[in-house]
């Protein structure tokens, strides 16, 4: 039987029947014919002989008048169909269309595959629900033994080591901004690797109370409760005595048991009194001999490094030249310190005094509440001061356009040297946290000019960059 094509035309215009209404063209009866898609190739390859509607465009109708009709009838349109014999020779013209439909069924596959797995996972998690939850396609390889480890079952008193606080947490130099603001003071920073936290204290009657105001204030939320007790829980653990040995001066860290932790203690109240207060405190920490103190001549490092800044008197902190376990938290502004002549700085009119007179007024420092005006800047070092700290908005200014000036970059790398050569930690504070691409270039910036701690108030989103690869030093 001879293969053909069935040609349909539409036969010669006719006058239409009547005049259609207003409420005929409301009702969409002589809107266009819809445009051919890429899913009609499929169809004019799949079926057995292809059908060709050339059509016409639409008389414009004249309307003998506006009143809309309440009834009509549509409009036909008579076709002729004309059979034509096609030779063997004609089917290749058919088959030249293959390759385009074979693009059309890749994109529909594309579309329809990826639905059709999401609506299997859907049917999916609609039946494990009506089982109550019971896992239907993945089995974890820990679901043999579910109770491993429990009290009462198999492997009861195996399932936890003594240092299992911190496993798996590596340490990174970032410091929990108001560390007692978060859901879980002190143990979500060691979670994420912090080594520094902070809290603000209170001496009211005979305790220390950490909150950021006197409204937030709770009698049971004390220096004590939230961070002495439970660092030495933790370093208990990492040091414990078994009969295999006893570990000594081992971090809360286990996989960095040297790594110290900073405990920065910002005194809200009058100094002296608070200071004596925290000394007073920390005893359970020093009597095991957890916290890094200055013996007269060296500093020796320990588990936890205590800081004081606020209102830290630091003469009555120096007072004491043969002990002291307690360290300053320096103003990073005193420290600045200009590099050696280049032949870009020679080239260079700005007055850097000028500068730093600009953005370190006397009230930005860090720490200046407790500090007697004439103190030099040599008394800050190792021995007594541990951190350099300033306000970073109040002393670098503004970022603007999304990247720092010439004019901060010269007054970090200045006050970072300064920092590095007095052998203290520099530290900024008030950074800006929004938006997120601002505030990781200038975390970027810090860490490539060698802070010494990151400050953060977002632990997730620091602990997450990869450092590493913007300062191979910064683990160090």
């Amino acid at each position: 039987m001879a293969i053909s094509v069935l040609e349909i035309t539409p036969s010669p215009e006719q006058s239409p029947s009547r005049i259609p209404s207003p409420a005929e063209v409301e009702d969409a009866c002589y809107q266009p014919l819809p445009p051919r898609r890429w899913h009609h190739l499929i169809l004019d390859t799949l079926t057995p002989m292809t059908l060709r509607l050339r059509s016409q465009p639409h008389p414009q109708p004249t309307y003998a008048s506006d009143k809309p009709r309440t009834s009509f009838a549509k409009a036909k349109t008579e076709y002729v169909v004309i059979e034509t014999p096609i030779s063997l020779s004609g089917r290749e013209p058919l088959l030249a269309k293959r390759p385009v439909s074979v693009v059309a069924i890749i994109r529909l596959a594309c579309v329809l595959i990826p639905v059709i797995i999401l609506c299997l996972f859907g049917i999916l998690h609609i039946v494990s629900w009506l089982f109550d939850g019971n896992t239907l396609l993945v089995v974890t390889d820990l679901a043999f033994l579910p109770d491993w480890g429990h009290d009462g079952r198999i492997g009861g008193a195996l399932a936890h080591y003594p240092t299992d606080a911190t496993r798996d947490v590596m340490p990174i130099p970032v410091h929990s901004h108001n560390d007692y603001w978060r859901r879980i003071p002190l143990y979500e920073a060691l979670h994420y690797g912090c080594t520094g936290v902070e809290a603000d204290v209170w001496h009211i009657g005979d305790d220390l109370f950490v909150g950021h105001h006197t409204s937030s204030l709770t009698p049971n939320r004390t220096f004590t409760s939230l961070y002495v007790d439970p660092l030495i829980e933790l370093l208990d653990k990492q040091n414990s005595l078994t009969t295999f040995g006893q570990t000594k001066n081992q971090g809360v860290f286990d996989e960095d048991p040297d790594q110290t932790l900073v405990l920065l203690v910002d005194m809200k109240t009058h100094g002296p009194d608070t200071f004596h207060k925290v000394e007073e405190q920390l005893e359970g920490l020093r009597a095991k001999g957890y916290l890094t103190h200055f013996n007269g001549t060296h500093t020796i490092p320990g588990a936890i490094t205590v800081v004081g800044t606020g209102n830290t008197p630091f003469d009555t902190l120096t007072e004491n030249s043969t002990y002291r376990d307690i360290f300053y938290d320096a103003p990073l502004a005193m420290l600045y310190e200009s590099s050696p002549l280049s032949l870009s700085d020679m080239n260079d009119n700005t007055d850097l005094s000028t500068e730093v007179d600009d953005y370190h007024p006397s009230s930005a420092g860090q720490g200046k509440t407790g500090l007697p005006a004439n103190t030099p800047a040599s008394a800050f070092n190792n021995r007594t001061s541990y951190y350099a700290s300033i306000n970073f908005k109040k002393s670098i200014g503004r970022v603007w356009r999304g990247k720092l000036s010439d004019k901060q970059m010269k007054l970090i790398r200045g006050q970072i040297r300064g920092a590095k050569k007095a052998g203290l930690k520099a530290r900024y504070w008030n950074t800006p946290n929004w938006p997120v691409s601002l505030r990781n270039h200038v975390w970027h910036v810090l860490v490539q000019e060698g802070v010494g701690m990151l400050n953060a108030d977002d632990l997730e989103g620091a602990a997450i960059e990869d450092w590493r690869r913007w300062k191979r030093e910064w683990y160090v």
